[in-house]
């Protein structure tokens, strides 16, 4: 169970604050919601959270591992989906090639030496599982896909390829998920059914965050957003709330 809170929590670049100021607590298996436009460092918070970047002030607790000390910990126990540059599918490649490219890394590089020990039919049945369950988790029917498992990615509808990438990063277990873009390019009825798709998520103890334009009323809310009368560096603040 994954609880995250954060005190004045920032990132500095080159051009400046991505974010900073963020104070925020949620209970474990949370749903998050980060709030914001494109450009307002939302997905660097997301990255921030999830411990693939390192913050420059503030500090944050995720799951018990302090940050930024603590980077690596928290990537041991957290995954991300839809993150451009960082989790993109390969259009050419079909939905059962990276189900099974990413069942057989989280063979080599998530599990256990004694788990790689395993007779081969053991570690087959073991993926199989994982697959399967990641699937029925992101509620991706292979059956109704127009190839099935053999669909390519360029062939799959925008939710589809979303729940897609969340299956992929179910595969590992994750105790937090983070989720970029979530309702980009999404109709309402999308939108709805994906924001319905995170909270069966954290239903079951995963405690998710989601970078979104327009939060849920349920969620428990991040905002980026820029405040007047300040230079560009330190325009973008976030408030917590639930």
């Amino acid at each position: 169970m994954t609880a995250v809170t954060t005190e004045g929590l920032g990132v500095e670049g080159p051009r400046g604050w991505a974010f900073r100021g963020i104070d925020l607590t949620a209970e474990p298996g949370a749903l998050i919601a980060v709030e914001g436009t494109s450009g307002s460092g939302r997905t660097s918070l997301l990255l921030a959270l999830t411990g693939r970047m390192k913050a420059t002030e503030g500090t944050a607790t995720v799951g018990g591992a302090r940050l930024p000390k603590q980077m690596t910990a928290v990537r041991r126990f957290s995954a991300l989906a839809h993150v451009a540059g960082v989790t993109d599918l390969d259009p050419a490649l079909t939905v059962a090639e990276h189900l099974r490219e990413r069942a057989l890394l989280q063979r080599r590089f998530g599990d256990s030496v004694r788990a790689l020990l395993r007779p081969r039919a053991e570690r087959t049945a073991e993926a199989k599982l994982r697959i399967d369950t990641a699937l029925a988790a992101a509620g991706l029917d292979l059956e109704a896909l127009p190839k099935g498992a053999r669909t390519a990615v360029r062939d799959l509808e925008r939710p589809e390829a979303l729940r897609l990438s969340i299956a992929l990063a179910l595969i590992g277990r994750p105790k937090l998920l983070g989720v970029d873009d979530l309702d980009l390019k999404l109709s309402d009825a999308e939108r709805t059914e994906a924001w319905a798709l995170l909270r069966s998520l954290s239903a079951t103890g995963t405690t998710v965050v989601a970078v979104c334009s327009e939060a849920p009323q349920d969620a428990v809310t991040v905002s980026t957003r820029p405040e007047t009368g300040k230079g560009k560096a330190d325009a973008l603040t976030a408030t917590g709330r639930a």
